[in-house]
């Protein structure tokens, strides 16, 4: 067996006490403790609260965090509660304007966009805008599509994608009106993205699609594909530090993955494999919430920690 410094080009530190910010995979020997220890991250899923009405194809806040996160509309059947959550549990708001399913979102839990989406058909342009208590109509999308995908903020929004037709359709919204803007390279529907009307990322989709594609405020260009290509996902965080979650074709997929702005990495899966529910939050700290299998959808919520400390000791006794 080669030798760690034959491996790492270098020998191991011989310490009397453990540093205080020690780097990802570093190694040393306490020599006052007598032992070999080593540091290491992992992510991990937990339980959080549940939903108060199960549902899939629902809309969320995607720039909303863990503690501060908000879902609307979903199915089955047609649906437009929207619920907030504070990190431990979900409270009932009022309902979107108009009833509606496969909607994308956008902003905040307190300034929120709605867009899109199908009642149950054909696709809707309507947009609604939320200010943290009740929803108003907002400037139509200049083309009515259902599972397409947002970006930014209530005044700064993005949409892009959906069907049908699969559509390569990307439009901005400065907080009254849409303006269409440069096409995604690979026309497709229920995909999933992350970040600002300006840097944002597109990825998965129907087909499945393994398609990563990246947008600067005018034109998409391809990105590092997905290690594996599914549709009805979610995604979150940014365009350089983003989280992909579940998905299909069934069954219904528990797959996680990070974007670092140049590839994908497996993360921690989800503890129940869902697909076509709500997310929001960074790479350090998410939330996935809703989704299918089950005719009605279910209520389950898992929060997402991108970094837990194992500070693993490796014992040399």
């Amino acid at each position: 067996m080669a030798a760690y410094k034959t491996l790492k080009g270098q020998s191991i530190r011989q310490v009397a006490q453990d540093p205080a910010n020690p780097l990802l995979g570093e190694i040393w020997y306490n020599t006052t403790l007598g032992l070999l220890k080593g540091y290491q991250t992992v992510s991990v899923w937990s339980a959080g609260g549940s939903l108060g009405t199960a549902r899939y194809n629902l809309g969320s806040a995607i720039g909303g965090t863990q503690t501060a996160a908000l879902g609307f509309g979903g199915r089955e059947p047609y649906v437009g509660d929207t619920e907030e959550y504070n990190g431990s549990t979900w409270s009932e708001q009022n309902n979107l304007n108009t009833t509606r399913s496969q909607l994308g979102g956008a902003g905040t839990q307190t300034a929120a966009l709605g867009f899109g989406g199908t009642e149950p058909s054909p696709p809707v342009n309507l947009t609604e805008e939320y200010d943290g208590s009740s929803w108003t109509v907002g400037g139509v999308l200049n083309t009515a599509r259902r599972l397409l995908y947002g970006a930014g903020t209530q005044t700064a929004g993005l949409a892009y994608g959906g069907g049908p037709p699969n559509t390569a359709s990307t439009e901005e919204y400065n907080g009254s009106s849409w303006t269409a803007s440069g096409g995604l390279n690979s026309a497709r529907r229920a995909l999933a993205g992350a970040g600002t009307q300006t840097a944002a990322l597109a990825f998965g989709g129907s087909g499945p699609s393994d398609a990563t594609e990246e947008y600067d405020g005018s034109s998409w260009t391809n990105g590092t594909v997905l290690p594996s290509g599914r549709a009805y996902l979610a995604g979150f965080g940014a365009q350089t530090a983003a989280i992909t979650v579940g998905g299909l074709p069934s069954p219904q997929k528990p797959l996680v993955q990070e974007y670092n702005g140049t590839s994908w990495t497996s993360k921690a899966d989800l503890t129940t494999g869902r697909a076509e529910g709500g997310g929001a939050g960074t790479t350090s700290s998410g939330i996935y919430f809703g989704g299918s299998p089950g005719p009605a959808g279910v209520v389950i919520t898992e929060e997402y920690t991108g970094a837990v400390d194992l500070g693993r000791i490796i014992t040399t006794s």
